[in-house]
């Protein structure tokens, strides 16, 4: 495993981070290999793609103390990197609230890092229902640690959202309601969950076949979210 290579750093963002004023973190290499990804250059660099030290990124919280309240971690998969927990550490002691966004396929060390102490908010992403979750991963995917993870972040006692971008011919209203009952059974009734409408960007994806795909209309979102209802204490939509 190469060591935590820190590719991008978004300086201000006011929807990262739910209610918060915080910058955003983006950490090369993912395991997954999601088509529809917009961060190819994250997911297909292997770890190998660094533009920031840590320092660099500390020596910016330290200048941003009065203007942000938290530190959001994406990628990629932040959580194939076994130095993060000590790099949360890090920010946390600055005075900074973490969040972290993970396709759940590392659930030991999203245990460490609640057990730690060093993570607030999660973000996890919901590819599918339970049995087309390789269909959009890209890989076999090991679903127990999807699991896992589902029931380690609902369990946890901090906050968190669950989240599914939607994609025309992937997923319908049926789908959504796959996905909460298999949650509901997994974990009980989460407390969020919000359903993003997928945009294809040209030249900007994992998987070109994706570019080709229209997103839904307003009125199939708002079908989903019917569908998702019944699952969830609270469901949203996400531009």
């Amino acid at each position: 495993m190469l060591r935590m290579q820190i590719s991008g750093l978004q300086k201000l963002t006011l929807i990262d981070y739910p209610g918060k004023t915080a910058c955003t973190i983006f950490l090369s290499g993912c395991n997954f290999k999601c088509g529809f990804c917009h961060n190819p250059e994250l997911v297909l660099s292997n770890g190998e793609k660094e533009n920031y030290s840590e320092n660099n990124i500390l020596d910016f919280l330290d200048k941003r103390k009065k203007y942000l309240d938290g530190v959001c971690v994406t990628g990629g998969e932040p959580l194939i990197n076994p130095e993060l927990k000590d790099f949360l550490k890090r920010i946390k002691e600055k005075g900074f609230l973490v969040k972290v966004d993970t396709n759940g396929s590392y659930p030991d060390h999203l245990k460490e890092l609640i057990q730690n102490d060093v993570v607030d908010y999660i973000a996890m992403d919901i590819k599918s229902d339970k049995d087309n979750y390789d269909i959009l991963a890209g890989i076999d995917v090991d679903i127990k640690k999807i699991e896992e993870s589902i029931k380690t972040i609902v369990n946890s006692g901090i906050d968190y959202e669950l989240r599914t971008t939607v994609i025309r011919g992937y997923h319908d209203p049926e789908k959504i309601k796959k996905i909460g009952k298999w949650i509901n059974k997994l974990a009980g009734k989460p407390k969020k969950y919000y359903i993003q409408n997928f945009i294809p960007r040209e030249g900007k994806l994992v998987d070109e076949k994706f570019e080709k795909i229209s997103p839904f209309e307003n009125e199939e979102i708002e079908e989903m979210k019917k569908a998702a209802i019944p699952y969830f204490e609270k469901v949203e939509l996400r531009a």
